[in-house]
């Protein structure tokens, strides 16, 4: 069997992502057995192989991403900048989502809310410069409090929190899980 249309399907979900996918994922997504997305990432790596290609498909951190080839990226990295900078996956925007609405948040909080460690996701955004800690909870431990900072506000072009959108009883009640 070829899986031509099979391997154009995995293409398409790496080419929507901005975030590694195991072939576990990939095979839940596309509803396909792990075994035929493992031969459409074996033909896709032979496609993007070929000199004519600009970008390849790699692994990281546990999963299959497409990425510019370095050669290229080596080239353009100044006008392109970091190629995720500008990119958050669904996780960091769950993670941002939930301390937007609900801070100041501890990390415990947020992570009953998303059912999920939180702990490189919440790296991930202070390394952007999207929460910093606000400060300390009064409690057992005194966990840090993370809040939103200027640049998330210019990121999503509001001039307060108070702009984000409002969110309908059932947003509400799971971003007040943890309270």
């Amino acid at each position: 069997m070829e899986f031509n249309k099979e391997t154009a399907l995995v293409e398409t979900i790496l080419f929507l992502e901005s975030e590694p996918l195991t072939v576990k994922v990939l095979s839940n997504k596309a509803q396909l057995s792990e075994e035929v997305v493992d031969k459409c990432i074996e033909k896709l790596q032979e496609k993007y192989a070929s000199e004519d290609s600009g970008i390849e498909l790699v692994m990281i951190t546990g999963g299959w991403c497409l990425s510019p080839k370095k050669e290229y990226w080596d080239v353009l990295k100044e006008f392109y900048g970091s190629k995720r900078e500008g990119r958050l996956s669904k996780s960091a925007m769950e993670t941002l989502s939930i301390i937007a609405y609900s801070q100041p948040i501890t990390r415990a909080e947020i992570e009953s809310i998303r059912g999920v460690s939180v702990d490189n996701m919440i790296r991930l955004l202070i390394e952007r410069n999207l929460i910093k800690e606000v400060g300390k909870k009064e409690v057992p431990g005194r966990p840090t409090l993370f809040g939103t900072t200027k640049e998330f506000l210019k990121l999503f072009r509001l001039n307060s929190i108070s702009e984000l959108p409002k969110l309908d009883e059932n947003e509400q009640e799971r971003f007040e899980l943890a309270r």
